[in-house]
């Protein structure tokens, strides 16, 4: 076989690797396998329905954002090569419904259900992102804003705001720092429904 042949050959087969390759660096985030265990003691008892999460146009979309406070904090970025599954505010909706769930007795259900419901649960996403207060320190940041409804009148409205140290400057640490500060938010979240969802 000739050395051109030879070539040939080499190229195609290492050309198995050439499109994974390319795309190392691409990096696609959820905020991990869910929970199932109960809480062992719900403090959740009437039924809820939970509306999907709503969140600026801005955050339609499957970025990861970020802020450089120190340099410029009214302009939002994201990551070129890592991104959401999904929308933050899809994303978020899943693990707070979830969340919800375990702590509840009774029945947690999306409009998509169709389930008449005593309460309803309304989430506002107004910012998910990793805000840089140094080239090299950033933390989360998620506010949200939660009202529930009784038939059709508010029962109670809420702003959550939660901030989370990440462990490092770059993507993956914001991914897990926003997850955190989802999570703290659902406890929060949860302890504010127990105490306005009477019978």
């Amino acid at each position: 076989m000739s050395r051109a042949a030879l070539l040939l050959l080499f190229a195609l087969l290492s050309g198995c690797a050439i499109g994974p390759q390319a795309r190392q660096g691409m990096a696609n985030y959820d905020f991990g396998l869910p929970r199932t265990d109960k809480d062992a003691n719900p403090r959740l008892r009437q039924d809820l329905v939970v509306a999907e999460v709503t969140a600026p146009a801005w955050m339609d979309n499957s970025g990861i954002y970020y802020r450089l406070a120190y340099q410029d904090e009214i302009r939002p970025r994201a990551y070129a090569l890592s991104h959401w599954v999904m929308s933050p505010a899809a994303l978020l909706g899943q693990r707070l419904r979830a969340r919800i769930a375990r702590a509840s007795k009774a029945g947690v259900f999306a409009p998509a259900d169709g389930v008449r419901a005593e309460y309803t649960l309304r989430l506002e996403l107004e910012e998910f992102s990793q805000v840089f207060d140094t080239a090299n320190s950033s933390h989360a940041v998620l506010r949200l804003r939660a009202t529930l409804m009784r038939k059709r009148d508010v029962v109670a409205q809420q702003d959550f705001d939660v901030e989370r140290a990440a462990a490092t400057p770059n993507a993956e640490g914001g991914v897990r720092a926003l997850i955190a500060a989802s999570d703290a938010a659902g406890e929060k979240l949860i302890d504010w429904l127990a105490a306005n969802m009477k019978k």
